[in-house]
């Protein structure tokens, strides 16, 4: 029998109760309350969305709004949402990743980079504009635009899941379109702390390299490990199934990924790569996609609570929300039509249309003006609500778009 702790053995023996650090108790139970309160909400909103039709993340989305503290005010994400948040969307792009294999990926290059670039320098020169238009100062303006700038790959990528449809040719452009954006966007976000701290210098190059030779290395590994046999995951006496050492690499990819500076959901992506290159990848998808099933609705409830609708009460400000949301989703659509034209019309629009919704890069930029004093708090909860707003309309654009480019695709 294995040997009890100190405080509960000494209870045992002499009849006492043991007793708990307060404060430690507290808070666990908060923390557990909020993630249950958080997953319930996220679930029953998707399970509304379904019966009506509507992709699921909409309703998970909308769920974490109504519990969230802008609304019925039963839960405020802390420091352990935000972290299951994270690891949620890091597992959704690990499953991402173990779908699309690299051949596939890069066979879509030059439309993705093509749809990156302008779909990145449209919002960034439009919003700026807007917002010099309406006499904002210029270093504002620059982080406005900013944040409408990156995508987040976790709601598209969501939505083309549960449609089956992460193998079509527009599905793969939108993958790498994104990969590229992040990465020029997260350069760009270097430029901007090094402008606004006064300290710009050669670590944003080191950056490039670093997600140029992260990526090249990721697609190297996958050639490599192609036809890898599944007996490597499951070699390991901790491994009835090759999920734990493949979740191990999943963490490690992401953890090198930040370590650099880059997001870490780029990493995890990159090793499903590698790893969708193996004989375990048909298993491994089918355990992956499980743990996102009970993951990833964090990261969008997290999303759907940090909307604050009372923000808007003021006119003028809601106008101006309700103007960059649809300038946010104007850029990007016009960015795919123009940057993936090579593959038909109805795959660029549907690829314009998953490169829409901002998530949380758009939300990191915003913190980081809030954070310099460069945007005010009014300011901040409009850029919040047109990220929101792009990442809530999103989902609803795609679903129709995805079934008419994927019928064109097959000349149905």
């Amino acid at each position: 029998m294995p040997a009890m702790p100190s405080a509960i053995a000494t209870a045992a023996l002499f009849g006492s109760s043991p007793t708990l650090p307060a404060a430690a108790s507290s808070d666990t139970l908060h923390a557990l309350t909020g993630l249950f309160v958080l997953f319930v909400g996220a679930k029953l909103g998707e399970e509304v969305a379904r019966r009506l039709g509507q992709p699921g993340v909409l309703g998970e989305l909308a769920g974490g709004f109504i519990v969230g503290p802008h609304a019925l005010g039963f839960v405020t994400p802390d420091a352990a949402a935000m972290l299951l948040a994270e690891l949620g969307v890091i597992v959704l792009l690990f499953s991402v990743g173990l779908e699309v294999q690299t051949d596939q990926l890069l066979a879509v290059g030059r439309p993705a980079v093509a749809t990156a670039v302008v779909g990145m320098v449209l919002p960034i020169a439009v919003a700026s504009g807007l917002m010099l238009a309406i006499g904002t100062d210029a270093a504002p303006s620059a982080f406005v635009g900013l944040a409408l700038a990156a995508t987040s790959i976790g709601i598209t990528s969501r939505v083309l899941a549960d449609m089956g449809l992460l193998q079509r040719s527009f599905a793969r452009v939108i993958l790498g379109a994104a990969i590229v954006d992040d990465i020029l966007v997260l350069v760009l976000i270097g430029i901007m702390a090094g402008v606004v701290e006064g300290d710009l210098s050669a670590s944003t190059l080191l950056v490039v390299v670093a997600a140029v030779g992260l990526l090249l290395l990721g697609c190297a590994a996958a050639r490599r490990a192609r036809g890898l046999p599944r007996e490597v995951f499951t070699w390991w006496l901790f491994a009835d199934t090759p999920l734990a050492p493949a979740f191990i690499l999943m963490l490690l990819g992401a953890l090198v990924a930040a370590s650099i500076g880059l997001a870490a959901i780029i990493g995890a992506f990159v090793v499903g790569l590698i790893i969708a290159e193996t004989e375990a990848r048909h298993e491994l998808e089918v355990e992956v996609r499980s743990l996102a099933t009970i993951f990833a609705p964090f990261f969008f409830a997290v999303t759907g609570a940090q909307l604050d609708l009372g923000a808007l009460l003021a006119p003028e400000l809601l106008v101006l929300a309700l103007a960059l949301g649809a300038v946010g989703i104007a850029t990007k659509v016009a960015g795919g039509l123009a940057g993936a034209a090579p593959i038909g019309r109805a795959g660029a629009l549907a690829v314009g249309i998953g490169m829409v919704p901002r998530g949380e890069v758009g939300i990191v930029v915003a913190n980081l003006g809030l954070a310099s004093g460069l945007v005010s708090d009014e300011l901040f909860s409009v850029i919040l609500v047109a990220v929101v707003l792009t990442t809530v309309a999103a989902p609803l654009l795609l679903a129709p778009t995805a079934r008419a480019a994927a019928r064109a695709e097959t000349g149905t």
